[in-house]
């Protein structure tokens, strides 16, 4: 596989998907959250990860006094190995635990963390992270994150965000991102416009997501996020990177789905 790992999504994303550590990470008491997010695609960073199949993503999380401990996993309900012989089938592809501590300063929100990524298939991964964000308009947040296993580089994501309250205490969850890979490492590399492998370390631009949702509560504990999301390549250099990987060519990802989430 190459570069592309089976990775989870942003940690922001998985937090989202876990019931959103924020809310709880200056609470005296603990707190709890499992979340089940079905999906029509799995895209990290703008690489493709499954293959006309739906994705099952369970989590589990756990917080005190800032310190949060998550649990994320992958099932993929029609896994395409590419290898032609072999039938699709069922598999679980990765399981990611997070561990992560978030501190408020004022109208400053920092976050440090740690991920490691158990695939299915190649290599395991392993990153530490630190992110900063703004309680303005957008709620601009960067994220840093800095691969230690293997394949090692930099990402760095901006992320804006906002809600619009509805009816009912829903809210309309609007988001963008853009990220930038910085590789340091000889076998993470850019792709030629024939989406062969050159000798120059893949460095620029990488990928922009946009998404809408709805936060729906479900009583006192439940609520329901619904979920639509587009992934773009940012660069030239991205876009051929990107379709040599995937499973369709494309570069370009529509996809959804839904999470229940339970907090307590």
């Amino acid at each position: 596989m190459g570069i592309i790992r089976k990775s989870t999504i942003l940690a922001f994303a998985l937090t989202l998907f876990m019931g959103g550590y924020a809310a709880g990470a200056e609470e005296e008491k603990p707190s709890a959250s499992a979340g089940l997010g079905v999906f029509s695609k799995y895209v990290w960073r703008g690489f493709e990860l499954s293959d006309d199949s739906m994705v099952v993503q369970p989590s589990l999380g756990v917080g005190y006094k800032g310190l949060t401990l998550g649990i994320w996993g992958n099932l993929d309900t029609d896994f395409d190995d590419r290898d032609p012989t072999l039938p699709d089938k069922s598999d679980w592809t990765e399981t990611d635990l997070t561990l992560e501590y978030a501190r408020s300063f004022g109208p400053v929100a920092m976050g440090f963390g740690y991920i490691y990524y158990a695939l299915d298939g190649v290599d395991d991964s392993q990153e530490l992270y630190v992110s900063a964000g703004l309680d303005l308009p957008l709620a601009p947040t960067l994220t840093v994150y800095r691969e230690i296993a293997h394949l090692q580089g930099w990402y760095m994501n901006l992320g804006l965000s906002h809600s619009f309250d509805l009816p009912r205490d829903m809210t309309l969850d609007l988001s963008g991102s853009v990220g930038y890979y910085y590789s340091s490492d000889d076998a993470f590399v850019e792709v030629d416009s024939q989406l062969n492998p050159t000798t120059k370390k893949y460095r620029g631009l990488h990928d922009g997501l946009v998404s809408a949702g709805l936060t729906v509560p479900l009583g006192k504990y439940l609520t329901l996020n619904p979920l639509v999301a587009y992934s773009f390549p940012l660069s030239g250099g991205a876009d051929d990177l990107i379709a040599s990987s995937s499973y369709s060519g494309d570069s370009g990802y529509l996809y959804g789905g839904a999470t229940l989430s339970i907090f307590f």
